[in-house]
């Protein structure tokens, strides 16, 4: 039984693997739009198409089983329709139609999708989850991956280098940190600080258990300054990604509206995911999920703020803290179950973690010693006090007093970690 398995898993293996030779050459084909709208509405228009010369994710899992994020696309055969690939992801754009400023003008936002270089003619569609919570399409684009339109040139090439290899991408996690902020004279400091970056970033589980699946890559891309924009302290700087504090008017929120030059310079690697570095000791960082991830470097809580950050742009987790200003305005509909894994409404527990509930710890939960150790139903998260559930009293996703990721958060993670190093 154990050698028929064996076989089996060896032959979904190799059909995996022959299904994305005969459909997608090892090279990644990139796909810019804008999209634009305001509080209600939005509208997507192509901005230019662009080969880049890796592939790093999964030839075996092609298609996305997760559904994550506020926005999906599917890449399909023209010939017959078939599927090919597909992916979700949540954007800034998607967080900005929450702010008051989306209530009263229109904004446009770069993005980016990628996908393996298809070998025939495609059909793109992308889709939007509306307010409850289901996909709509919204935009739908034909691609030709001959034509002679599509970029071969790149932007922003650089050098890089490795700080973490245990194999081939297509079977590996790959993360390519981004240096911000630092200057020519400090690429040294940026190597060290992304070495820090590969040695941090497992000292918490389930990552301290999968160190194997991992590579870890930088890019040597000086900026003309150091640190980063402050907004409010009326400071600029001159950086290579554009970053800065003050993310939809919430302090410590510090992301880059530079889409382009991210995508361009994470190009200079293979990758999965994103990791942007800032070079500044004010406290900040944000992530969104299949977009980027961002952090500072020079402050004491960089393993607690990384791993954080990850969790969002890696697996999709929410946060679980309602205590902390932001610039959202109901940011989740309380009368339909959120997307991501570690939050719920209660609309639907069934679909979240109600395994992982002991039949004596009550639902909702009461916050009360003798529960917080205990895998629950939590009120308070996502923003908000009441009407968002986590699921322990405290995590990694909620507060830096934890030293943990909970059972539902490490759960996540571990799902998606398989998926991409499979």
């Amino acid at each position: 039984m154990r050698i028929l398995i064996f076989v089996l898993l060896i032959s979904l293996s190799t059909n995996g693997f022959t299904q994305f030779e005969k459909f997608f050459f090892d090279k990644t084909l990139r796909l810019d739009y804008f999209h634009t709208g305001n509080e209600k509405e939005e509208i997507y228009s192509i901005d230019e198409l662009i080969e880049e010369p890796h592939w790093a994710g999964s030839r075996i899992n092609l298609v996305d089983t997760f559904e994550y994020g506020k926005y999906y696309f599917k890449v399909y055969n023209l010939k017959n329709d078939s599927l090919l690939y597909s992916r979700g992801y949540s954007s800034l754009f998607g967080e900005w139609q929450t702010t008051d400023e989306a209530k009263t003008t229109r904004r446009s936002f770069s993005e980016s999708i990628v996908f393996p270089y298809p070998k025939d003619s495609v059909r793109v569609v992308l889709y939007s989850r509306n307010r409850e919570g289901i996909f709509e399409k919204k935009f739908e684009y034909i691609v030709n991956p001959f034509d002679y339109f599509i970029k071969r040139g790149r932007r922003l090439i650089y050098p890089s280098f490795v700080s973490l290899k245990n194999g081939d991408p297509s079977e590996k996690l790959d993360i390519v940190v981004l240096p911000e902020g630092y200057s020519q004279e400090e690429m040294g400091q940026f190597i060290s600080d992304c070495n820090q970056f590969a040695q941090d970033f497992f000292i918490f589980a389930p990552y301290s258990d999968n160190k194997e699946k991992f590579n870890i890559y930088g890019v040597l891309a000086p900026s003309e300054e150091s640190g980063t924009d402050i907004p409010n302290k009326d400071i600029w700087r001159s950086t290579i990604l554009n970053s800065n504090f003050y993310t939809f008017g919430s302090e410590r929120y510090l992301m880059t509206y530079d889409n382009k030059s991210v995508r361009d310079l994470a190009a200079n690697a293979p990758y999965d995911q994103i990791y942007i570095l800032v070079n500044t000791a004010k406290y900040g960082g944000g992530a969104i999920y299949n977009y980027y991830n961002v952090s500072v470097k020079n402050n004491g809580q960089f393993a607690k703020i990384i791993t954080h950050e990850f969790g969002h742009g890696f697996a999709g987790l929410a946060d679980e803290y309602y205590d902390s200003s932001t610039g959202y305005n109901e940011f989740y509909n309380l009368k339909i179950e959120p997307w991501e894994p570690n939050i719920t409404t209660l609309v639907d527990f069934d679909s979240k973690w109600i395994s992982m509930v002991d039949k004596k710890t009550p639902v909702p939960t009461p916050d009360k010693k003798k529960f917080r150790d205990k895998v629950g139903v939590f009120e308070g998260g996502g923003y908000v006090a009441k009407g968002v559930y986590r699921p322990v009293y405290d995590c990694l996703m909620k507060s830096f007093d934890s030293e943990a990721y909970c059972p539902v958060c490490s759960k996540a993670i571990q799902r998606m970690i398989d998926f991409y190093s499979e």
